[in-house]
C-alpha cells in the first residue's frame, strides 16, 4: 500500500512538475511565433458565452475574453484560433499545450486551482447554479422537485452541487446524467427529464434553444457560487498577467466611461488612471513589464470594447438571453466585478 502511495505522489508529481515546465518555456514567445492565440470554448456552443453564428464566426463572452487577449499580444482581437471542447476535455487539452488559454464557462474550484496544474485570471461572470423545468410540471420552486428525474452533466461542479442541495434539504432525486451538453439538451427537451440543472447563465441559453422556449422557466432558487472565468497554465507568471490584466483592462475601462466609440478621444483625458489605461503621457508603459507595447489596453477596447459593452450585446439586455447585470455590474454600482488599480 505505501509502495502504490509514493508511486502515485511521484506521478502526480512529475505531471505537475512538466506542466510546469512546459509553461516556462514561455508561452507569449509561442504565441507570437505561430501569430496566434489558440483558445478552448465551450463545443457544444452557449448562447451568450460562447458559440459560432451562422455564418461560423465565433462570438460571446468567454470569446471576448480571448479576443481581448489577441488584441493585447497582437494589437488585433481577430489573432485567435478557437478549439470547441466538452466539460471533460477542457482541462486536459490546456494541460497538454492544445490551447494557450481556457474560456469555457468554467468554475474555479479549490481543487481545480491547487490540483490540476492550472491558474484561474479572475472572473469575468460570477454564477450559481439553478433548475429549468416545464412549465406543465406546475413547479414554482426547487424544493418542490423531491423524487424528480434531473438532468445533469457529469464531470461539472453541477453534478456535485445537485447532490448536496438534494442531501441537505432531505429530498431525493434520480440523476440522468450525459457526458455532453447537447445529449442532456435533447433528453430535457424530449421529457427524459423533470428537470434539467446548470449554472444559472447557462439554464437562459440552453432554454432558447428548446423546441417550445416558452414552455420552460427557470427556477428562482441559485443553489452554488460558480465564479467563471479564465483559466491558464500553472508556471507562467507572464502569460497569467497578460490574461488576468486583459481583462481587469475593461472592467477599468468601464469604471472611466471608456469605450470603442469615443476611446480615440479619450486618449486627450487629463485623467492619470484613463491615461496610464490608454498607454499615452509621457513615461506611462504598463506593456512593456508585461511584454505588450504601452497600448495594449487601448487595442483591447478598440476591438472588443469595454467590460460593460461586452456583456450587454453577449447576455445582456441588449441580447436574446436579457441577463440582469446583478452580481455582475461594477463594484461602483453594487456589484462584485473589481479591477486593481494600473499604476
Amino acid at each position: 500500500m505505501r509502495s502504490n502511495t509514493l508511486k502515485t505522489l511521484l506521478l502526480g508529481a512529475a505531471f505537475l512538475g512538466s506542466g510546469v515546465l512546459a509553461a516556462s518555456a514561455g508561452t507569449l514567445d509561442e504565441v507570437k511565433a505561430k501569430g496566434f492565440v489558440q483558445c478552448g470554448v465551450n463545443g457544444t456552443g452557449l448562447a451568450g458565452f460562447g458559440a459560432p453564428d451562422d455564418a461560423g464566426n465565433w462570438k460571446g463572452l468567454d470569446v471576448d475574453a480571448c479576443r481581448a487577449v489577441a488584441a493585447a499580444v497582437f494589437g488585433d482581437p481577430s489573432k485567435v484560433k478557437f478549439t470547441g471542447l466538452s466539460a471533460k476535455e477542457r482541462f486536459t487539452a490546456l494541460q497538454s499545450k492544445e490551447i494557450d488559454m481556457l474560456a469555457r464557462n468554467s468554475t474555479n474550484t479549490m481543487s481545480r486551482d491547487t490540483q490540476l496544474g492550472i491558474t484561474f485570471t479572475g472572473t469575468n461572470y460570477y454564477d450559481g447554479q439553478g433548475f429549468m423545468v416545464k412549465k406543465a410540471l406546475g413547479v414554482s420552486s426547487a424544493k418542490d422537485l423531491n423524487g424528480a428525474s434531473v438532468c445533469v452533466q457529469s464531470g461539472t461542479t453541477t453534478e456535485l452541487n445537485l447532490a448536496d442541495y438534494f442531501k441537505s434539504n432531505g429530498m431525493t432525486f434520480n440523476a440522468v446524467v450525459f457526458e455532453k451538453q447537447e445529449e442532456a439538451d435533447a433528453a430535457y427537451d424530449a421529457g427524459r427529464c423533470d428537470a434539467y440543472t446548470t449554472d444559472a447563465s447557462g439554464l437562459y441559453s440552453i432554454r432558447l434553444k428548446m423546441t417550445n422556449p416558452d414552455d420552460s422557466l427557470v427556477l428562482p432558487e441559485i443553489i452554488s457560487k460558480e465564479p467563471l472565468g479564465p483559466a491558464v497554465r500553472q508556471g507562467d507568471d507572464q502569460w497569467e498577467s497578460i490574461v488576468r490584466w486583459s481583462h481587469y483592462a475593461m472592467l477599468i475601462a468601464e469604471e472611466f466611461g471608456v469605450t470603442q466609440a469615443n476611446v480615440d478621444e479619450m486618449k486627450k483625458s487629463e485623467n492619470p488612471e484613463v491615461q496610464r489605461l490608454l498607454g499615452v503621457g509621457e513615461g506611462v508603459d504598463f506593456g512593456t513589464p508585461i511584454g505588450l507595447n504601452k497600448d495594449w489596453a487601448y487595442n483591447i477596447i478598440k476591438g472588443i470594447g469595454n467590460y460593460g459593452e461586452s456583456f450587454e450585446r453577449n447576455v445582456g439586455e441588449g441580447s436574446p438571453l436579457k441577463i440582469a447585470r446583478g452580481l455582475n455590474a461594477l463594484w461602483t454600482k453594487g456589484g462584485l466585478q473589481y479591477a486593481p488599480p494600473i499604476r
